[in-house]
Order: structure tokens, then C-alpha cells, then sequence
């Protein structure tokens, strides 16, 4: 296990990463965390902050926890932690800059829209530093390549009318983007009124209700990130109408899938939350074998170059809510837009 204290190349990490969100001097920057959050990450941002000439408070929530009986949430986007308290948000929307340290992060929270919409003077942006050690951190840092790579593939996305998803191993996926929210992230922002997290490099789309269909399959060697367990005996998934209505494999992979998302006893959580791919060259989807569990959070596997990313979940473009969520980052697949490749086999088309 690699040890959690303050070194001076975190710290300059984080402070890169803070000037890439044109953080200035006098800057109000609040950093937003839970009983639960990972100390070091919180140090560290304080301390980039400061060598920038931006004092930042610290803002600390109980984490929530779920009641006896409950599934455990894992992997969703969407900290409970503000329990929609309006000083916290009050105070969070008077900020030029909120590090995000919580668990999960905010991106899927119910409270973010009123925040990022801040209070008539002053209109804030997140970063989410991923609950990540700081050392793969520190790896993954926002470049300009990767940002316009980002921008390219979001005006792609934008301007498509239909994704299709073919693999190796037997995907075979149609996804209308007809009403979608597109988004792309490159791990800064400078625009007040959004979100980044940090690391970055993907895009997504947040299909409307009853966009997606067809079949996917997880194959040996992808990876179920809420579990952190690469993918040993595929698994075939029946989607109808955005739902998995069927799981068809053996072995324990498809077995604690479906445990999974039954303790929900929810329809929802066997939705479409949403589809993307990854597009961050430094990021490697072997690293997840290299570090702990706790140490690990996974972004990187959401965005190394050529993944296909298929999530459940929560999707608010459908208008659904479920606490329950996966995500899939998968190899070798053929994503199409229009009928024009733009990942070919796992490999991103520039």
C-alpha cells in the first residue's frame, strides 16, 4: 500500500491542475468534504490554493450512510452528503471555486443545478478530485491535448443523430441521441456554471427515455468498476428499451451482477445512465491490478483512449433516480456516429 502524506509533487500536481482552472489570487474557494473523505486529497488542495494566493475553507459534512438492510452504494456520481441543506449551498454558490473531495462527488447530486447556478454575484465552478491515491493523481494531469481532443469529439457527439456499438464479442448496440445531453470532460474548467473532474479525458451523452436497445457483452478483461473486478467469463446483457431485461452468463461475474442489482428492487437501476468513451492516452486500463481497493477509486479506467463506456443508473435527461450504478469500461468495441467510426476496435479515430 502506498503511503498517504503530503509530498511536494502532489502538491504540485494539485496546483497545476488549479491554474488550469484559472484559479487567481483573491479567489473565494471553498473545499468541500465528508467525515468519510480522504484527508490527503483535502490537504492538498488546501495547500495548492494557498500557494496561489487563494485561501480556501474547508467545508466538512457527516457522510450518510445507509439504513440496516439497504444494498451498499458504491460508484454513483452523486454524494449524499449536503442532505440539500441551503447554508451549505448557500455558502458553496458564493465561491468563484468548489473542490469537490467528496466520496462520490456531486456530478449526479441533486443539489448541484443550484449551485452551479450560484446566487446572482458570484456563479462557481467544481472540480471533483476523484477519490483517487494522489499518486495516480498525480499521473493523469489535464493537458492540452487531451482538452481538444475532448472538444473535437464533444461537437462530434453533439452533431450525431445515432451511436452504434459493435465488439468482437458479440455487442451489438444502437443508441438514438435525438434529445441527448452531451458532455465531455478534459479534468479542468474555466467556465463558471460547470462541472470538471479530475482526471479527465472522455465524452458522454445522457440518452432520452427509450433510446437505447440491443445487446451488450462483457468481455473477459473489461471491467466492472463498481465491483473494481476486471471481467473473467463474459456476460451477455439483453437491453430493450433502455432496460436490461436479461443476464445471461456463468460464473460468479454474472451472478454478482445480478445481486446486485436486484437488492435495489428498483426498475430504474437496471437503466441506461449513460454511454461514452475514453480518450485520455496517458490513462491505462491495466492499473486497477496495481493498486488496493481503498486506494482506488477508477476514474482512470473511465477514460484511457478507446474504451467504450456503458453505464446504469441515474439518468435526469429520462427523468430517472436510483441510487444504484455501474459502470463498464469496455475493450475492443467499434463505436460509430452516423455511420462515421470514431473508435475503431478500441482504437480512438482522430
Amino acid at each position: 500500500m502506498l503511503q498517504e502524506r503530503i509530498e511536494p509533487a502532489w502538491i504540485d500536481a494539485f496546483e497545476a491542475v488549479l491554474r488550469r482552472c484559472a484559479l487567481q489570487p483573491g479567489d473565494t474557494v471553498a473545499i468541500l468534504n465528508e467525515s468519510q473523505s480522504r484527508p490527503v486529497l483535502v490537504e492538498l488542495a488546501r495547500l495548492a490554493a494557498a500557494r496561489l494566493g487563494a485561501p480556501a475553507f474547508v467545508l466538512t459534512l457527516p457522510s450518510v450512510f445507509g439504513a440496516a438492510g439497504e444494498p451498499v452504494t458504491r460508484s454513483t456520481g452523486a454524494s449524499p452528503a449536503i442532505q440539500q441543506q441551503l447554508p451549505v449551498i448557500a455558502a458553496l454558490q458564493a465561491c468563484t471555486l468548489v473542490i469537490d473531495c467528496t466520496v462520490e462527488g456531486l456530478m449526479h447530486a441533486p443539489e448541484l443545478p443550484a449551485i452551479l447556478q450560484g446566487n446572482g454575484i458570484t456563479q462557481p465552478r467544481v472540480v471533483y478530485v476523484s477519490n483517487e491515491h494522489p499518486e495516480a493523481l498525480a499521473r493523469l494531469l489535464p493537458d492540452d491535448a487531451t482538452e481538444a481532443r475532448v472538444k473535437e469529439h464533444v461537437k462530434r457527439l453533439r452533431g450525431a443523430k445515432a451511436m452504434r456499438v459493435t465488439s468482437p464479442a458479440g455487442t451489438e448496440l444502437t443508441v438514438s441521441l435525438q434529445g441527448a445531453v452531451v458532455g465531455g470532460n478534459w479534468g479542468s474548467t474555466t467556465r463558471p456554471g460547470t462541472l470538471t473532474h479530475w482526471p479527465g479525458g472522455l465524452v458522454l451523452a445522457f440518452p432520452a427515455a427509450g433510446s437505447v436497445s440491443g445487446r451488450l457483452v462483457l468481455a473477459e478483461g473489461d471491467v466492472n468498476l463498481t465491483f473494481k473486478r476486471y471481467i473473467e467469463r463474459p456476460i451477455t446483457l439483453t437491453i430493450e428499451h433502455d432496460y436490461v431485461t436479461h443476464i445471461d452468463g456463468g460464473g460468479v461475474d454474472a451472478e454478482l451482477l445480478r445481486s446486485y442489482f436486484a437488492a435495489w428492487g428498483e426498475k430504474e437501476a437496471y437503466a441506461v445512465s449513460h454511454v461514452g468513451y475514453g480518450l485520455c492516452e496517458a490513462a491505462r486500463w491495466d492499473s486497477m491490478a496495481l493498486y488496493d481497493k481503498r486506494d482506488f477509486n477508477g476514474t482512470e479506467l473511465r477514460a484511457f483512449a478507446g474504451n467504450f463506456l456503458y453505464s446504469t443508473g441515474a439518468n435526469e435527461t429520462a427523468g430517472r433516480y436510483t441510487r444504484g450504478h455501474f459502470d463498464w469500461p469496455m475493450r475492443d468495441c467499434t463505436v460509430a456516429l452516423d455511420g462515421t467510426l470514431v473508435v475503431d476496435a478500441g482504437k480512438v479515430v482522430s
